[in-house]
């Protein structure tokens, strides 16, 4: 008896008045928003998906629109949640009772101080619009990002955000690159790429005879099973690069798809080093790559 009428009062009184009211808006409030985040999350992921389906399936590559597109959806979920928090926080305060008025004064003062030592976030903000809106990767982009003088990110790009870049290494590790300190990008996969072959022989080789048998790698690239798929047009012979005390080097130069320069490269080396093998001249070449 004595219980329930404890309960009753404590129902009755302006705590419970206040727990049956505000209090419930605020966890009703809060309930909403780890659901909205959960579905903008979801909504994010099924466009970039849609986005990918809707590529060219026969593409090898998708297009630079598509990736595009990827990194700015995943851009605006996390702004989207970012603002929906922001919100959600002055309404909790407010139905607490805290005047947000008052606060103003002092958000100012813990504002500029923040910034003095925000200085880096607010880089890497900035840095990650230019990144998105000037187009310079985005997902699935091969790229190597200086980060410092001696210090690269080589790999694939798996999320772009306003604050970092995720790049996966071929060895499966994963960067994570605040934008505000990436000195330089490099895309070797933005549009296309090309192969560039360089092949030393001997300085008493016959040139003329090496040449032809390098014509006939070119012509028989377009007929091979792989270099067809992935070649934009006919490797070129670009004669002779450089000449050293035992060895001569030509350079041969290819315009792949984008990413697969290193695929056609050594595949071409292949073709190379068995042709120049059945005439009977020696040859190490070795294969550099450069993207456009």
């Amino acid at each position: 008896m004595e219980l329930r009428q404890t309960w009753n009062a404590l129902w009755g009184s302006s705590f419970g008045h206040w727990l049956l009211t505000k209090g419930l808006h605020i966890v009703l409030l809060i309930v909403a928003t780890v659901v909205a985040t959960r579905l903008i999350r979801q909504l994010a992921a099924r466009i970039s998906r849609r986005l990918a389906e809707g590529d060219d399936a026969d593409a090898t590559v998708r297009s630079e629109s598509v990736k595009h597109r990827q990194a700015v959806a995943s851009v605006i979920s996390s702004v989207a949640i970012a603002v929906l928090y922001v919100v959600v926080s002055v309404d909790v305060l407010n139905e607490f009772g805290l005047p947000i008025g008052s606060l103003v004064a002092p958000a100012a003062v813990l504002g500029a101080a923040l910034g003095f030592g925000a200085q880096r976030i607010v880089q890497d903000l900035l840095s990650g619009f230019f990144i998105i809106t000037e187009k310079q990767y985005g997902f699935g982009d091969l790229v190597q990002l200086t980060i410092a003088a001696n210090n690269d990110a080589v790999g694939t790009v798996e999320d772009v955000t306003l604050r970092v870049t995720k790049v996966r290494t071929s060895d499966g590790e994963m960067f994570t690159v605040p934008n505000g300190q990436i000195v330089k990008s490099l895309n070797l996969s933005k549009d296309w790429a090309r192969a560039v072959v360089d092949i030393p022989v001997p300085v008493a080789s016959d040139l003329n005879r090496v040449n032809e048998v390098l014509k006939g790698v070119s012509e028989k690239a377009m007929k091979d099973e792989m270099l067809p798929g992935i070649l934009l047009d006919k490797p070129s012979l670009m004669g002779v690069e450089s000449i050293g005390v035992d060895e001569v080097k030509l350079r041969m130069v290819a315009r792949t798809l984008p990413g697969k320069q290193f695929d056609a490269g050594r595949r071409l080396r292949q073709l190379i080093v068995a042709d120049l093998g059945r005439q009977g001249i020696s040859s190490a070449a070795t294969t550099s790559v450069d993207a456009a």
